[in-house]
């Protein structure tokens, strides 16, 4: 599986996580069912949000966005990945590759722009909540949310241009188990010097400064759950921003030290890739969405509603 080097890469191999078959069937069964519960939670919130009008609110408004981003963002690596752990040829044509690195980058860099949104979202229902209404208003949130998809678009087609417009024409064998920059400028054929200057720029705009403005909204949350009189809304406040850290530090933290840092081991960066491409797009609808009584009301109305008979005789 390897070019000359006049010729240029046509396809590509993805080595994947292990070669031991083994552990590709433990992995598939892994994946298979982080995807579902990906799936059924992510595709919970959507139409949950649009029926109960109780959650037609900034905060819902923005989960939405996100659960759309998640679901996307795992549809377009995971089911490719499941396919491969099973099978003997783990080929992808370029322009697939290419697609996929285009698509991952746009509803990844997406995600990154939305969790700041939604973490000053948060910040100005705990901390200014009469300026609420006023300040959170449906144009401003139409605009937040347009401008989140926006910049990753924007960021994305940076990337996936300074990684693609690289002549491939070495090895085709991805150390990876989808197609990522850091991965395919492995590969090039020329120095890739400035490409990487150019991605490194571009996490600067959607990585840095995103969870910059988040740790300040939450530092000032804290701040502010600290004053409160209530012992009871106090340790609710902090078991919220607590869940609510816990998935940002594990997203932004994972994409920083993949996008960010010295190159360490390929084993190591897989490992990492992992985190933000599987297990974040896993737990936001647990950590925002499903674990909020609001939500939780809504699942039992609609519950009550289709199923009546059946939840009346449980009771």
């Amino acid at each position: 599986m390897r070019q000359t080097n006049q010729t240029q890469v046509t396809e590509f191999l993805l080595l994947g996580l292990s070669d031991d078959p083994h552990t590709q069937h433990l992995l598939f069964f892994l994946f298979l069912g982080v995807y579902l519960v990906t799936v059924l939670g992510n595709l919970l919130i959507l139409p949950l949000v649009h029926i109960d009008s109780q959650l037609h609110t900034p905060m819902y408004f923005f989960l939405c966005n996100l659960s759309l981003a998640d679901l996307c963002f795992s549809t377009n690596i995971v089911p490719q990945a499941l396919v491969h752990l099973l099978s003997q040829k783990k080929v992808i044509s370029f322009i697939r590759c290419a697609a996929q690195l285009l698509l991952f980058l746009i509803f990844g860099c997406t995600q990154c722009a939305l969790l700041a949104v939604m973490s000053y979202d948060w910040y100005v229902a705990i901390c200014s909540p009469l300026h609420y209404s006023s300040i959170m208003t449906w144009k401003v949130c139409v605009q937040l949310a347009t401008g989140s998809w926006a910049s990753g678009i924007l960021v994305s087609v940076v990337d996936t241009t300074f990684t693609l417009r690289l002549p491939y024409q070495g090895s085709n064998s991805i150390a990876h188990f989808f197609c990522e920059a850091p991965a395919l400028l492995i590969l090039a054929s020329t120095d890739i010097r400035t490409s990487e200057m150019a991605i490194f720029l571009m996490g600067v705009v959607i990585l840095l400064i995103p969870v910059s403005l988040v740790l300040v909204s939450y530092g000032r949350i804290i701040v502010t759950v600290v004053k409160m009189k209530s012992a009871a809304g106090r340790l609710k406040a902090f078991s919220t921003c607590g869940s609510h850290l816990m998935a940002v530090i594990l997203f932004y933290g994972s994409a920083i030290i993949t996008y960010m840092t010295p190159k360490s081991s390929k084993e190591h960066e897989k490992l990492v890739s992992v985190f933000y491409a599987m297990v974040t797009p896993m737990l936001n609808p647990l950590i925002y969405s499903l674990r909020n009584k609001d939500v939780k009301g809504a699942l039992r109305k609609v519950a009550i509603r289709n199923f009546p008979c059946r939840l009346g005789t449980s009771q």
